[in-house]
């Protein structure tokens, strides 16, 4: 179906659009009232059936001779490997361990397009055999490059002439991002944001939704997928206002004001950046590839059904196979990864000169591209770090666990790639430091503005993955 209108939806204030769209809920050309029935419709077109099965039931995947490393016959998708970890940290410095090796490049892409001269985004239902609730909201275009180039021989992937081709739109935004580095070794994502102006179809799985109704979604547990959330926070941070709608609060407020700008923040931002380099310097990351058969020697362990570690901690590499109605393909099987625990991604916040300033790290990843990148205060898998030293416990995760309810201001639970990983999911908090925290920050974190935060999303390797995502929770306060 084709929705077209010239008449803006209500009188308003010259304002940034995005301002404005982020400002509707429900008067947008799609009532948010009607959303949950759409979602259900597609949860039901879409019936699909996830069953993991024994390595050795797999379509197409197996074990390599020589190294055992997990290949597709194709050649193409993504392999799981062995990787050998040297870091000079004190405890567990050493390790080996199964990672996820996909040097492909895939477009994640949001289309835009104004509706009565308010942006309206075109998002998705999509299933990934990982997610939790099936079903879940997607960007317009979400391919890898094997997807889109058709090495599975299935359909076309809707869109995709708006982003990449001679039909392409007005580009908002358009960077290569990193995923999760703790599972991957080396990945990245074209995360892109394009409108456009001529008449768009809307198919029956896709839906324009505006800014403000997509950021009311995010404080729902396990709907808005992560690659809609990374793509999010690569939006512009506005320069002027808003929009109409008042600030949820006080502390909305505050959100409201310190994403606007217009204020010095504590840590500048060439020496914020000057300070990761010093990191990726003087810290120590050396990747090297072995055979996936390597790691046994490192407390890893493979059975007919998976691949796990001795200690009942970190992952386990499981296979699937997978039914689904309206994919490119039909049914496919595949390996995945599946976290043990549940994480914690903490952002801890507080006003400093009456702008909110956010408390990061610079986190060093077994894969990561470039040594660190910056981190949520808190971000780790809590169950990994019972039984060790005190001082190896990360920086703040008790502060976090323990914090008072009333402050706070975000808690919402978020799956991570479906494609790739089996219920993987990430408790995502902003919490309002209290009166008595001590923030002076040590060695590795420092204390950014949220404009910073932003601006700094729309470049490459700088915030990891889980901080976009949680940036774009933050978006969601004002």
């Amino acid at each position: 179906m084709i929705i077209d209108t010239g008449q803006d939806v209500r009188e308003r204030p010259r304002a940034d659009p995005y301002g404005i769209s982020a400002a509707l809920l429900d008067d947008g050309i799609r009532p948010l009232a009607g959303f949950d029935a759409w979602l259900t419709g597609r949860q039901r077109a879409q019936r699909h059936r996830i069953t993991r099965i024994p390595f050795a039931a797999m379509d197409g995947w197996s074990f390599e001779p020589g190294t055992g490393n997990l290949v597709h016959h194709s050649g193409r998708f993504f392999s799981v490997e062995g990787l050998d970890v040297h870091t000079d940290r004190r405890w567990a410095g050493h390790w080996r361990q199964p990672i996820i090796v996909q040097p492909e490049v895939g477009v994640l892409g949001i289309l835009v397009k104004r509706f009565g001269g308010v942006p309206h985004l075109l998002m998705q239902a999509k299933m990934e055999p990982g997610n939790i609730n099936g079903v879940q909201l997607s960007p317009t275009v979400q391919a890898t490059r094997s997807n889109y180039t058709g090495v599975h021989g299935g359909r076309g992937v809707p869109y995709l002439n708006h982003f990449l081709g001679a039909d392409r739109g007005r580009v908002i935004a358009d960077v290569l991002q990193s995923e999760q580095a703790a599972w991957y070794l080396h990945k990245r994502n074209r995360n892109m944001i394009v409108e456009v102006t001529g008449p768009v179809e809307e198919h029956e799985d896709f839906r324009w939704l505006t800014l403000g109704q997509i950021r009311q979604l995010l404080h729902r547990d396990h709907l808005v997928n992560m690659d809609t959330r990374t793509v999010l926070a690569c939006l512009p941070a506005p320069d002027g206002p808003l929009g109409a709608a008042p600030p949820r609060d006080r502390f909305g407020a505050l959100v409201r004001q310190s994403m606007a700008g217009g204020f010095h923040p504590v840590t500048p931002t060439a020496e914020l950046l000057s300070w990761l380099t010093d990191v990726r310097t003087r810290r120590q990351l050396v990747q090297r590839r072995v055979p996936l058969n390597d790691t046994a020697g490192h407390g890893w362990h493979r059975d007919d059904d998976g691949i796990a570690h001795r200690d009942g901690r970190y992952f386990t590499v499981i296979a699937v196979h997978v039914e689904a109605g309206n994919r490119e393909v039909r049914s496919w099987s595949q390996p995945l990864i599946a976290p043990v625990d549940q994480g914690v991604v903490a952002l801890i916040v507080k006003p400093i000169g009456g702008v909110l300033h956010a408390l990061v790290q610079a986190r060093v990843d077994a894969g990561a591209v470039n040594v660190a990148e910056l981190a949520a205060t808190v971000h780790c898998q809590p169950g990994n770090y019972r039984d060790v030293p005190a001082e190896a416990r990360p920086a703040y995760l008790d502060e976090v666990l323990t914090s008072d309810p009333a402050r706070i201001r975000y808690d919402v639970v978020h799956t991570e790639e479906g494609g790739r990983f089996y219920h993987a999911r990430n408790r995502y908090l902003v919490v309002e430091a209290g009166p008595d925290f001590d923030g002076t920050p040590g060695d590795h974190h420092r204390w950014v503005s949220l404009r910073q935060l932003s601006r700094l999303a729309r470049h490459y390797n700088y915030l990891n993955v889980e901080l976009r995502s949680l940036l774009a929770g933050v978006h969601t306060l004002q």
